[in-house]
């Protein structure tokens, strides 16, 4: 079978389907395809091949798979088009399908929450790693010019990926275990499509350019260490200042110099570990003729379904701004702008002008305090989920003391912070107190706002970095849960629930909780 973009051959005496990709300079076989049953089975076989709907617009073929002492048939289904997506359907009795293709790094994307990479290298010892399966896949190819891209519906489905004995920096198959569900497969090619980058000490507080450049205008990511969690940074279109809650000021640590990449890491994102480089989405100057792994789950999946997967909706921020706000939200901001007002003596002259700003205060306040409450009610109701979630099988206890443990994190800075942000009556008593002083002026007024200035901006800034400090232990959860799960398959839907009630949690982030990609 043969399209535009691939060439699928299905070998009868070998008993596979072998995928190629086409592009201008060449064709290159990329995944050999056979349903995981006959992995083990000698002398493997295609023993029919038949032609369901042969149209200009789709051919659909079902191949039966078979081998000596199994008794039964596999039937698959397999679909093509016009486009670069292959559908594959396993049928009641083929349990799963498995993908031979040389993968460097795989990939579970999460567009709220930072991405699971998995590196063969982190598992020396490790034959099979289970791991989460959320409708999105990315195999990176050796060879840094192909990408593999399976998508498939929301389900029961299992995934494995069976690393490889000679070669211990590669994945040898990734094995599907579907519930009846279609499997959509499509392969991405460009040189450069992917790139690895070690971050050496010597790149500290200096511009790198290093030895990429994108191959496309595109979204491309990678993920920096952060608070010691891996954040998930975009290159930006060129080198800039940022400021952001909790961190200050800081250069933008990724960007490109016309198709170049740059880095600039500090002490705040330092240059540690390694950074892989990729993309999943498009942006406003990607080329049409670019295919992007989110433009392949649209395709295979539906916009609607696609569009509940990515979730724009979750990555707005909240506002913490009232509507009509006389100067600002946040408790420094707009007390350094009444600042010079009381320094003037000019408070009661403007009255309205205070008061405004201290009713923005609270505001923000009362905002950002529902926040850390969300936060404090996921924690507690994750701590009840862990207590139950696999009682029965005592194997299961590390993993999720582990868990525990990180959930308790959020509850323990809650407790560690309380004295310091205070009650929402204590911030009305700091209202009333702060707008008493523009009733009469008075010389002793400044001196005295100066000193609820610092309770204003101890209460924020304290409330600042508790929901920043939520929302890294949060992500750390959502991260751990599932590199945590990989040695033992009954840990990975245990892994799910907890990634599914961190990512419902992370939506919709407050302005100062750190993750750049909302």
């Amino acid at each position: 079978m043969e399209n535009g973009h691939l060439t699928a051959v299905f070998c009868s005496k070998r008993g596979k389907v072998i995928v190629h990709s086409k592009t201008d300079s060449c064709e290159q076989e990329r995944v050999e395809i056979i349903p995981f049953q006959l992995k083990k089975a000698e002398s493997a076989n295609i023993i029919s091949l038949k032609i369901l709907q042969n149209t200009d617009d789709k051919t659909i073929l079902e191949i039966r798979f078979s081998a000596e002492k199994m008794g039964k048939d596999l039937p698959v289904i397999f679909s093509f088009s016009k486009k670069r997506i292959v559908e594959i359907k396993p049928t009641d009795v083929t349990e799963g399908i498995s993908f031979y293709s040389p993968v460097r790094f795989a990939v579970v994307p999460s567009i709220i929450g930072d991405d699971l990479i998995y590196d063969p290298e982190d598992y020396p010892s490790t034959k099979t790693l289970h791991v989460p399966s959320e409708n999105l896949f990315l195999g990176l190819l050796k060879g840094k010019d192909g990408m593999l891209v399976i998508t498939y519906p929301v389900g029961n489905q299992e995934m494995r990926l069976i690393l490889d004995n000679k070669e211990k920096s590669l994945i040898e198959s990734i094995d599907f275990k579907n519930d009846g569900k279609p499997l959509y497969l499509a392969i991405l090619d460009a040189p450069g499509i992917w790139h690895r980058e070690d971050l050496k000490f010597s790149y500290l507080e200096k511009d790198v350019a290093i030895d990429w450049k994108s191959p496309f205008p595109c979204k491309w990511i990678t993920q920096l260490y952060e608070d010691e969690v891996k954040t998930t940074y975009y290159f930006g279109a060129g080198k800039e200042k940022f400021w952001r809650g909790g961190i200050g000021e800081y250069t933008w640590p990724v960007w490109f110099e016309k198709d170049v990449a740059m880095f600039h890491l500090g002490k705040k994102i330092p240059p540690k570990g390694d950074a892989i480089i990729y993309f999943l989405e498009r942006n406003e100057t990607t080329p049409f003729s670019v295919v992007t792994p989110v433009d392949i789950m649209k395709e295979a999946l539906g916009g609607q379904t696609c569009n509940t997967i990515v979730d724009f909706e979750g990555r707005f921020r909240r506002s913490h701004t009232r509507e009509n706000a006389v100067i600002g939200a946040a408790t420094c901001g707009v007390t350094d702008k009444m600042e010079p007002v009381f320094k003037a003596g000019k408070e009661v002259e403007k009255r309205e002008y205070i008061e405004g700003g201290v009713d923005d205060m609270v505001y923000f306040i009362t905002r950002q305090r529902e926040r850390i409450n969300e936060y404090q009610d996921f924690a507690h109701e994750m701590m009840k989920f862990l207590a139950l979630a696999g009682k029965s099988n005592p194997d299961l206890k590390p993993f999720r003391n582990s868990m525990e443990r990180i959930t308790q994190e959020i509850i323990t800075e809650y407790n560690r912070a309380k004295e310091n942000i205070k009650t929402l009556e204590y911030a009305d008593k700091l209202a009333q107190k702060t707008k008493a002083l523009t009733q009469k002026n008075s010389p002793e007024n400044f001196s005295t706002f100066l000193k609820l200035k610092g309770e204003w901006t101890g209460m924020g800034g304290a409330q600042d970095t508790l929901v920043r400090r939520c929302h890294t232990i949060t992500r750390k959860l959502f991260q751990e849960a599932g590199y945590s799960c990989v040695n033992q398959a009954e840990a990975v839907k245990i892994a799910e629930e907890i990634r599914k009630r961190c990512k419902k949690c992370l939506r919709n982030p407050d302005g100062y909780e750190i993750w750049s990609n909302y």
